[in-house]
């Protein structure tokens, strides 16, 4: 029986699946020759605390690489955590050759709030949060269910301009 919450994340859209690797270059060689996925995005630098990030609610200050590509309708992530902390220097951390650390849904950002107090009615709690200027973004352990977190994007109108952007600049394939 669907509840009062449930309304607000039955239209979450799923958006990107994520990779947390050790060395961005390798994987993106991979993607491209053994998945045919060659048109990520040149590899940039993202510092967290441009975005008031948290980690388990604490400021985070970590820095990772990042490539995207879009192909089939997804979004492809590819992030290589170079230092501070955060759920990818712990994924890495625990996971030294790396895998999928994460899945995406998207929602509007009017949405976020209720999307959120849904997640924490179940008993998750957000483990890290990022507020762009495309997207607030939260993250919720569901590795004991899913294996993987969770990640939840309120997109804003800059987002939703953005994200097409990004779809005809990595272009489908």
């Amino acid at each position: 029986m669907e509840t009062e919450n449930d309304k607000y994340t039955s239209g979450l859209q799923p958006t990107q699946v994520a990779w947390v690797v050790k060395d961005i270059g390798k994987s993106k060689i991979f993607f491209q020759q053994m998945l045919g996925i060659s048109n990520f995005s040149p590899t940039f630098t993202v510092s967290v605390k441009n975005y008031d990030a948290t980690y388990y609610g604490q400021p985070s200050d970590a820095v990772s690489f990042l490539a995207m590509a879009y192909t089939g309708g997804t979004f492809i992530e590819i992030i290589q955590p170079i230092s501070g902390k955060s759920i990818f220097k712990d994924y890495i951390d625990h996971n030294p050759s790396g895998g999928v650390q994460h899945i995406t849904f998207s929602t509007p950002v009017a949405n976020l709030n209720n999307v959120i107090s849904e997640y924490e009615s179940k008993g998750y709690s957000i483990v890290s949060s990022f507020d762009t200027p495309i997207a607030k973004i939260v993250f919720f352990d569901t590795r004991e269910e899913i294996g993987v977190f969770t990640e939840i994007m309120g997109i804003t109108k800059e987002g939703e301009k953005a994200v097409e952007e990004m779809k005809i600049a990595l272009g489908q394939q």
